[in-house]
């Protein structure tokens, strides 16, 4: 090989480039690839040059073209000879950066091939997108990708700032495939950082598209319905549960029973929580920590007169929060009031945590009722319809406060001010 190098460079500078590619050929042509990676990583180092740099771009394109047509079938050898390639052009990488860019394309096929999301989405990552003349389509497709390698290494927080870059350019392509997976990554996105509302929307209008197949709509029919009951309770997530229901392929889905219990307002019992939580994957299991609020309130009213009452001072995973919500919900359709001991004792918690979790949804409305500390009692509101509630999903967003005509402008301006700012401090106080 390095006579045939030295051969080359002893040639006329306008042969040169023909007499590198011909050489190109026929090493990546060989049946015995024994030593194919050695003579690849002369041949570059010759052409890498500041003196051949045309010459060096068309070596480099017709390597990165072989060997994307898999010339070289072994995937360990081919990975090797891809790296060290990189590394040999990495000092010159300015010149080489667009030859540089479809190499590492074929890397991170390699290694999502391999199932090394982490590493695929590395060498993505270390694409410069502003090299050659890449359109918002092509730069959208990388985004999508590397926010879909994350995604299956659960790195939810990088994907997120991916999937950020990738929404700014959601509207530069027709491509019905990518749009596909820009929202299936959307869907995904919003699950794994615990906006199950929209992911269960997202999910549930992914599972009716005919382009996908009949399996993976399936598995996406249920990841709506898990996701619509780790949602926080109240009228949004209603009218989700409600859709679904309505949805005659849910019937099928071993979560159907919850599904409908939560739909019908029924309190849900240990046994099914259990058999529910058995569906979970790990990012919906995770543990949210004990708002300082429940602690005050629940520090403030040791109750040490009944030995069999609740020590708990908050909900300890996601799961837990969302059927302690609903089971406060559903409640309300079946008391006119009740105490803040009996709500404890029924959704396992102190009465002053209990207290704190009702007082939390009726500021963020989506619980209508009044709470009387002097009397400890929750008194629920029937007369209304549940869809008047303002809340937002979650309790995010601004709460839309309802005052009495008082007559008196000034009065309701200072209560109006009053209620924002205690709805304010406990927003402030949420985990």
């Amino acid at each position: 090989m390095a006579n045939r190098l030295a051969q080359i460079a002893s040639l006329p500078a306008k042969d040169r480039g023909s007499a590198y590619l011909a050489l190109t050929t026929e090493v990546l042509s060989r049946p015995d690839q024994t030593n194919i990676q050695a003579d690849i990583h002369a041949l570059v180092e010759a052409v890498v040059s500041p003196d051949n740099v045309v010459t060096g771009r068309q070596v480099l394109a017709e390597l990165a073209t072989r060997l994307n047509q898999g010339v070289i079938k072994d995937a360990t050898l081919k990975k090797q000879v891809v790296l060290d390639i990189l590394e040999t052009v990495q000092p010159r990488l300015v010149s080489f950066e667009e030859q540089a860019n479809a190499l590492r394309f074929i890397l991170a096929d390699i290694y999502e091939a391999a199932e090394q999301w982490r590493d695929a989405a590395r060498v993505l990552m270390g694409i410069s997108l502003d090299a050659g003349q890449r359109t918002d389509e092509e730069k959208l497709r990388v985004y999508v990708r590397i926010v879909r390698l994350l995604l299956e290494e659960e790195d939810s927080v990088q994907a997120e700032t991916y999937y950020n870059r990738a929404a700014s350019l959601s509207n530069s392509t027709n491509d019905r495939e990518l749009l596909l997976s820009y929202k299936l990554c959307q869907a995904r996105i919003h699950d794994y950082s615990r906006r199950f509302l929209e992911a269960a929307l997202r999910y549930h209008e992914l599972s009716w598209v005919a382009e996908i197949d009949e399996e993976e709509r399936r598995q996406m029919l249920s990841a709506a319905v898990t996701c619509a009951v780790l949602a926080p309770a109240g009228p949004n997530r209603s009218r989700v549960l409600g859709a679904l229901c309505r949805d005659e392929r849910t019937i099928e889905l071993p979560t159907f029973n919850i599904l409908s219990k939560m739909f019908l307002d029924r309190i849900l019992r240990s046994e099914e929580i259990k058999e529910f939580e058995g569906t979970l994957k790990q990012h919906q299991l995770a543990k949210i920590g004990i708002s300082s609020s429940d602690r005050l309130a629940s520090a403030a009213e040791q109750d040490t007169s009944d030995p069999n009452a609740s020590k708990r001072t908050g909900p300890s995973t996601v799961l837990d929060r969302a059927v302690m919500e609903h089971n406060l919900l559903a409640s309300s359709k079946i008391y006119n009031n009740i105490t803040f001991r009996g709500l404890g004792a029924l959704l396992d918690l102190t009465p002053g945590a209990a207290e704190t979790m009702a007082r939390r949804m009726i500021e963020q409305g989506r619980l209508k009722g009044s709470i009387d500390q002097v009397e400890k009692l929750i008194s629920f509101d029937v007369s209304g319809e549940e869809d008047d509630a303002q809340g937002k999903a979650g309790g995010l967003g601004d709460v839309e406060q309802v005052t009495e005509d008082t007559g008196a402008p000034f009065t309701k301006r200072w209560d109006m001010q009053i209620r924002m700012t205690s709805a304010n401090v406990g927003a402030l106080t949420l985990p």
